[in-house]
């Protein structure tokens, strides 16, 4: 058993998790288990070239098998943050809506937003009915006059 390899795997795979950790971006994961793999060879008296390829291989193994499932069950239940999902929503004017004078409000799903109009010039008059075009820090851009449906037509 070679005792130095056995401390230059445990280095590698303490050095590569300290960096996985600190980035949290499914990297070198797989390369601290490729190292775990060559460690158990040293630890047993493999050669040199065959840790060696045992890293690689195993890296690249665990990286194409399973990354993937790593990936889907990571991502699992991501949703968009509550302000992008309002994008593309209705929402109901509060407080006239004019852009020169920096006023205006909208409320959708409950909550009331500053609002500004897509188009600077264009003002928007309280309870009518726009839509969500995008978000500037804490603002939403609105615009496209919705007129209500009415009965009958």
């Amino acid at each position: 058993m070679s005792l130095n390899m056995i401390y230059v795997w445990l280095i590698a795979i303490a050095l590569l998790l300290l960096v996985e950790f600190a980035t949290s971006t499914l990297t070198t994961i797989w390369f601290a288990g490729g190292a775990l793999i060559a460690l158990i060879c040293a630890f047993f008296g493999g050669p040199l070239w065959l840790q060696v390829i045992l890293f690689v291989a195993g890296s690249i193994v665990l990286l194409f098998m399973t990354r993937p499932l790593a990936l889907r069950f990571m991502d699992k239940g991501s949703v968009r943050t509550n302000a992008d999902s309002l994008i593309g929503r209705e929402a109901v004017v509060t407080e006239r809506i004019d852009n020169l004078r920096s006023t205006g409000a909208v409320q959708v799903s409950g909550q009331v937003w500053t609002a500004r109009s897509v188009n600077p010039e264009h003002t928007i008059e309280k309870d009518e009915i726009v839509m969500v075009r995008a978000i500037e820090g804490v603002k939403l851009i609105v615009g496209k006059r919705i007129e209500p449906e009415t009965e009958g037509e």
